[in-house]
């Protein structure tokens, strides 16, 4: 999300960081790489004018500062102002007084609409939230097929009708059984178009009306750059929208519709699609965004993937083990799974302040390399995991032949687990260790 803008940002401000003092001439010349880069990203012209003005008003005085870095002053004015670009702060769903809280789903023809009203129901169940679908697109071939697979998948119930094309007799059935059933949140799946049009937009202002939803989400495909721009406000005019979730924001994504869709409808980007799995669903605060696009970092979103991925039990059963005899091979496989819950450790990493995103790219990590991991331990004996000594040179070449490795990877992983363990005794006698078996692992390792 974002590699190509932040890189870009990157590189302006890197050229001034070898500067001892900040000449007003070179706050202009770093400000006008940020125009560029900003422009090239996709953002409207008449948003990147009003950003840089801002910028510029609130750059003033920066050559003259002595207490700090002047280029350090200039990447927090930039920070600031993308982050009120992208909303200024996170706007969550509305809550309805009384249940159930109606969220109207919807977007155009291939922006991945069915399958994020599937991800945002499972969220909410996920908060302790009953949620319900209504698949209320009867046009699109296997529409209701795909929603019914997906809330299957996901154990969300799916209201449906085959018997009717009436999608406001749809909505009206499906709202009594959610009211029925006591559901706290119902996400009325609508049908998208290839284009928008009068016929969709006033079926959508017809179920709006029987609806009475309390949110109205656009889902919009972040890869359009400002196409997407356009398409909230065509809707945004015609139905009144609430918020929007931009989808595919983990492919090439120059980042144009994130930074211009706020700016331009004032509509809050409440969520972001980052993959295809079930959980691949974000939270967008755009103070947030802001930090990773600048490389600051975003701890504290990593801090909550850390909350909701762990095994409280486990991680506890863990410290205490720990503590009494020590870390073994089980224990260390038992801390890589929990890591690996977290999703790809590319994505992991970006989440930590000063990582290039450049510099990850050319690493090249190897996605498997935890299961790689898993594999080499797999193949030990009960006995060879528990006592990491008994490891020799036959063992080894024995453990590489039935993980499918080689022996320099299982050398490799020996190596990694006695720094761990060298780091779980450092922390043992810590208050709160449980969980630090993630802060310990050698992540640049898994990255050879």
């Amino acid at each position: 999300m974002f590699d190509e803008l932040s890189d870009k940002l990157s590189q302006a401000f890197a050229k001034l960081r070898g500067k001892g003092v900040l000449t007003e001439a070179d706050v202009k010349d770093g400000l006008r790489e940020v125009r560029r880069v900003l422009l090239e990203a996709d953002v409207s012209f008449a948003l990147t004018r009003e950003f840089m003005e801002r910028v510029e008003k609130e750059a003033v005085g920066i050559a003259a500062l002595k207490t700090v870095r002047p280029e350090q002053q200039l990447v927090k004015v930039v920070h600031d102002e993308l982050t009120r670009m992208l909303g200024e702060r996170r706007e969550g769903l509305r809550q309805s007084t009384v249940p159930p809280t109606v969220v109207l789903m919807v977007g155009l023809q291939g922006s991945g609409k069915t399958t994020t009203t599937a991800k945002l129901a499972l969220r909410m169940q996920k908060e302790q939230r009953k949620a319900r679908l209504i698949a209320a697109d009867v046009y699109r071939p296997a529409a209701i097929d795909q929603l019914e697979t997906l809330g299957t998948q996901l154990g969300v119930p799916v209201f449906a009708r085959r018997d009717t094309r009436d999608v406001v007799q749809i909505v009206r059935d499906g709202l009594a059984q959610a009211r029925a059933e006591r559901d706290r949140i119902v996400f009325i799946d609508t049908a998208g178009r290839l284009q928008i049009d009068a016929d969709m937009m006033d079926e959508l202002r017809r179920v709006k009306e029987v609806a009475k939803p309390d949110e109205i989400l656009l889902v919009a495909d972040g890869m359009t750059g400002q196409d997407a721009v356009r398409i909230a406000q065509g809707f945004d005019e015609a139905l009144g929208l609430t918020g929007v979730v931009l989808t595919k924001m983990d492919g090439d994504a120059r980042g144009g519709a994130a930074l211009s869709i706020y700016g331009t409808t004032k509509k809050p980007i409440k969520y972001v699609g980052t993959g295809e799995k079930p959980d691949a669903l974000e939270e967008f605060h755009p103070e947030r965004m802001a930090s990773r696009i600048l490389q600051m970092g975003d701890v504290l979103t990593l801090v909550e993937k850390a909350q909701q991925s762990f095994d409280a039990e486990a991680a506890k059963k863990l410290e205490k083990k720990v503590r009494k005899e020590g870390m073994d091979l089980d224990d260390f496989l038992a801390a890589l799974k929990q890591i690996e819950k977290l999703g790809p450790l590319e994505g992991i990493l970006k989440l930590l302040p000063g990582v290039n995103t450049k510099a990850l790219k050319q690493a090249k990590m190897d996605p498997k390399r935890m299961k790689h991991a898993e594999a080499i331990v797999l193949s030990m004996t009960p006995a060879e995991r528990k006592k990491p000594d008994l490891v020799n040179g036959s063992r080894r070449l024995r453990i590489a032949k039935g993980s499918g490795r080689s022996v320099a990877e299982v050398n490799r992983l020996l190596e990694q687990f006695r720094e761990m363990q060298k780091m779980m005794k450092k922390f043992a006698g810590m208050p709160g260790m449980g969980g630090m078996g993630g802060k310990g692992l050698p992540f640049g390792r898994f990255g050879r």
